[in-house]
């Protein structure tokens, strides 16, 4: 009788792995961001990537990250990926939940965690930890109790053959 592999990936790699995959979804030229949230029996409940609104064109709204009119830029329009997954999910409650995603929470999406009862974030890049956005993120989630950590890449490679 031969034994078990031991060589699997772990459910951070794995719902990691989600996320990103998610985030390769995403038209933004600069950004690419991807959620999943999970279940604690480790089921997925829910998946989104940053992008715009349902109806709205994404050829026909600006991806500029800068221009002196900000309704010339994505900033007014883009639904980040946090938001996406919430929306997305049709199955009733988020309570207890854990949101695996590629970049840190800003403040806004931090409310819609918090409301949505998600009690854990693990996070890829903390990229804009000195932002307003993201100090007012993390004060809030502290504050609610949402336990957050940074995913540590393992060095292993996962390749996708399609």
């Amino acid at each position: 009788m031969s034994s078990k592999r031991t060589d699997y990936i772990t459910w951070d790699e794995y719902f990691m792995g989600v996320a990103e995959l998610a985030a390769m979804r995403s038209k933004d030229p600069n950004t690419q961001v991807g959620t999943c949230i999970v279940s604690g029996d480790h089921k997925i409940l829910s998946m989104g990537y940053n992008g715009f609104p349902r109806g709205c064109d994404d050829d026909e709204f600006p991806w500029n990250r800068e221009n002196d009119n900000r309704l010339m830029t994505k900033y007014p329009y883009v639904t980040h990926s946090e938001l996406n997954a919430i929306l997305n999910y049709r199955g009733g409650s988020l309570e207890g939940a854990t949101l695996y995603v590629s970049l840190f929470p800003c403040n806004e999406c931090a409310k819609a965690i918090i409301q949505a009862g998600i009690k854990t974030i693990v996070y890829g890049s903390d990229k804009y930890a000195e932002t307003e956005a993201t100090i007012a993120s993390k004060r809030m989630l502290n504050a609610a109790g949402v336990r957050y950590y940074q995913y540590q890449p393992t060095g292993r490679e996962i390749h996708l053959s399609v």
